[in-house]
C-alpha cells in the first residue's frame, strides 16, 4: 500500500483545501482505495465512508442498487462503475464519489473480462470514467494498480 500513499495524500489535501468530501465504492481493489485515503492524518475532514461492493448482496445491502437499477448493464463495465460512483456519492451525501469494479485475478470474471480488467469512475462536479487493462494475472499487483489508477483519475477530475 505504500506506493498508494503519496497519491492518496495529494487527493486528501486537495479535498481538505476545497472543503469537499468523498465516499468510495470499490470491488476488486478490496478496500485499498479507502485504506490509502484513511491512512492520511486528518482524513475525517474529507472521507465520509466506503464500501467493498464485491457481490450482488453487497451491492443491494450497502448501496441499495436493485436489479431494476442494473437493467441493461453488467458489473465490471463503465456504466456500472459510474452507477457505483454516483450512488455512493448520493447515499453518503458526499461531494465526490469514487468507484472501481473489475477482475483482479488470477483469472478473469464471469462476464468474460480477463484478469487485470477494471473500470474506474469519479462523480462530482465533473465525471470521469475509464477502462484499464493491465494484461497481468497477479491479483495483488492488479489491486494496487487499480487503486493507483483511480487516484490518477480523481486527481484529473479535481483539477
Amino acid at each position: 500500500m505504500d506506493m498508494l500513499l503519496p497519491a492518496a495524500r495529494a487527493i486528501g489535501e486537495r479535498l481538505k483545501a476545497r472543503g469537499e468530501t468523498v465516499a468510495v465504492a470499490e470491488s476488486s481493489a478490496g478496500g485499498l482505495i479507502s485504506a490509502a485515503l484513511l491512512a492520511q492524518p486528518g482524513a475525517s475532514a474529507y472521507f465520509l465512508g466506503g464500501a467493498v461492493v464485491y457481490t450482488k448482496a453487497a451491492r443491494a445491502g450497502l448501496l441499495g442498487i436493485t436489479d431494476d437499477d442494473m437493467a441493461g448493464m453488467r458489473s465490471s463495465s463503465e456504466p456500472y462503475a459510474l452507477l457505483l460512483a454516483r450512488t455512493v456519492r448520493a447515499r453518503m451525501g458526499a461531494d465526490w464519489g469514487f468507484a472501481e469494479t473489475g477482475a483482479a485475478g488470477p483469472s478473469g470474471n464471469r462476464y468474460g473480462d480477463a484478469a487485470g480488467h477494471a473500470c474506474l469512475a469519479v462523480s462530482g462536479a465533473v465525471e470521469r470514467v475509464i477502462t484499464l487493462e493491465t494484461g497481468a494475472a497477479g491479483r495483488e499487483a492488479n489491486m494496487r494498480t487499480f487503486a493507483a489508477a483511480l487516484f490518477r483519475l480523481a486527481a484529473e477530475a479535481l483539477e
